[in-house]
């Protein structure tokens, strides 16, 4: 049923929308975390929706078209809101950005399942736009299970800020040969205090941990690798300790606190991203 006058109303209108960088992702696999972290706190709304209908956008309604790729108007059924406060009919419409089969083709994707991470279009009902690449994945109950416990923490009201910068850092040496104490300071978005502690003794390993709040614990745990306090701080801080940012004074001090620093950059490991 294609309803062709009206079809083809709604994508010249749609069209119209500046699009972003957007393309069908198909194996769920290839998300890493952080991966599915930027798109969900990228999107205000998280959407489960089946393809009920598509149309490949003539070249001159495509700006900034990738090569390989086509971009399609896409109607959709509302399965599920993952996420989301806004009202959200049934029917929804879209653009997307599709990489084309061996024949050059577009890839058929109706009747699929899909997760959309997207936002609303103002004034425009049942129109939404993706928020970015990758913002349209092949649903599947794995990365579903993946991603609720994400967007459950974005919302919880001790989720960890947003970091924005190395505000202070200062390594101070103890009484005893290999002793020592370094402090690192974070900014965020929020202005919620964080800070990191690295602690060495002698014949010890080193102990470091981070805080969330106020308190400046030597306690404190390090963050449990794929959680959101992990993530925000392995994909937010620089590979190595701003000099601005080293409070002490003295050469041997300041190498002990960027020593320290590089320690921990190397105990959270790498942010890895496919997107």
């Amino acid at each position: 049923m294609r309803r062709v006058p009206i079809f083809a109303a709604a994508v010249a209108l749609l069209s119209a929308i500046p699009l972003m960088a957007q393309e069908v992702g198909s194996e769920e696999n290839a998300l890493t975390y952080a991966d599915i972290v930027g798109l969900a706190e990228s999107a205000p709304l998280v959407v489960r929706a089946e393809i009920r209908d598509q149309a490949t956008l003539e070249p001159e309604r495509s700006p900034g078209l990738a090569p390989g790729y086509l971009r399609l108007y896409v109607e959709a059924r509302t399965q599920a809101l993952l996420a989301g406060d806004v009202p959200l009919g049934e029917d929804l419409r879209y653009l997307v950005d599709v990489p084309v089969d061996a024949k050059g083709n577009a890839p058929k994707l109706k009747k699929m399942d899909v997760l959309l991470f997207a936002r609303t279009v103002p004034g425009r009902p049942g129109e939404i736009q993706l928020v970015g690449e990758g913002a349209q994945q092949t649903y599947t109950p794995e990365l579903e299970a993946r991603l609720r416990p994400i967007l459950t923490s974005l919302v919880a009201p001790d989720a960890p800020p947003r970091i924005l910068r190395v505000a202070d850092a200062l390594g101070v040496e103890g009484t005893l040969a290999g002793e020592s104490e370094t402090q690192l300071f974070l900014d965020t978005e929020n202005d919620g205090p964080v800070s990191i502690t690295v602690v060495r003794r002698p014949n010890q390993p080193p102990r470091w941990g981070v805080s969330w709040t106020e308190i400046v614990d030597q306690s404190a745990r390090p963050p449990q690798p794929d959680t959101l306090e992990w993530y925000r701080l392995a994909c937010s801080l620089p590979a190595e300790l701003p000099g601005e940012a080293n409070l002490s004074r003295d050469s041997r001090s300041r190498g002990l606190a960027a020593r320290d620093y590089s320690y921990v950059i190397e105990q959270l490991g790498s942010c890895e991203r496919s997107l």
